[in-house]
């Protein structure tokens, strides 16, 4: 199927995130002595922006006496840290640019804080010029605001717009906001859990990705 815009995830399905998350992760752990959390922790917990990821992270989550300490150590560390080890996933921007020559308007909608995903975008992804991050007016995704937002941005109609993503979150989100989704199996989530939670198209290369566009 031809679709004439692409809503696109972020970390999982463009960047490659998470080794700059789990290191921000557990410096904020350890400010607070809790113990760190391990690569695979982490993957588990990403998905659902930083406050959710601190929610599992720390003991207790947000009953601990100390979180609220540890969720703001995380945030402005990982404000500060987000591009240490952070790159795109291996063809990511070479589809970016086929899809730029081919006229095809894209955004990226993430539940990462929007400064983030500003900042991210203008060092990897120039090409795409909507990016819509976690801010106040906008219900976080799998709420449609974000989306619905970043289509008005675009000027589209949802009819015509594709969700591209790697998670449970991203399936929910295209769902609420009546789009087609394509899972991608490269990112933060296994095949299987996403089958199970509905998913019908996947993407394992950037090929494949780029045929189903």
């Amino acid at each position: 199927m031809s679709y004439d815009m692409v809503i696109f995830d972020l970390d999982g399905t463009l960047l490659d995130t998470l080794d700059d998350l789990m290191d921000s992760c557990n410096y904020a752990l350890s400010t607070i002595g809790a113990p760190p959390r391990t690569r695979l922790e982490i993957r588990r917990f990403v998905g659902n922006g930083i406050l959710n990821l601190m929610e599992q992270a720390v003991p207790d989550g947000a009953q601990n006496p100390q979180f609220e300490a540890a969720y703001t150590t995380m945030q402005s560390w990982y404000k500060a840290h987000n591009q240490i080890k952070t790159a795109p996933y291996d063809g990511v921007q070479e589809l970016i640019r086929t899809l730029k020559n081919r006229g095809i308007p894209m955004a990226v909608v993430s539940n990462k804080p929007d400064s983030s995903v500003q900042i991210l975008m203008k060092q990897w992804f120039p090409e795409i010029t909507v990016g819509v991050g976690e801010k106040a007016g906008l219900r976080r995704k799998p709420e449609r605001d974000m989306v619905d937002y970043a289509l008005q941005l675009l000027g589209g109609e949802t009819g015509s717009a594709v969700y591209v993503g790697d998670s449970e979150v991203d399936l929910e989100t295209a769902s609420n906001a009546e789009l087609d989704c394509i899972s991608v199996t490269w990112g933060f989530r296994d095949r299987e859990l996403l089958e199970a939670k509905g998913a019908k198209q996947f993407a394992n290369t950037m090929d494949e990705l780029l045929a189903l566009l």
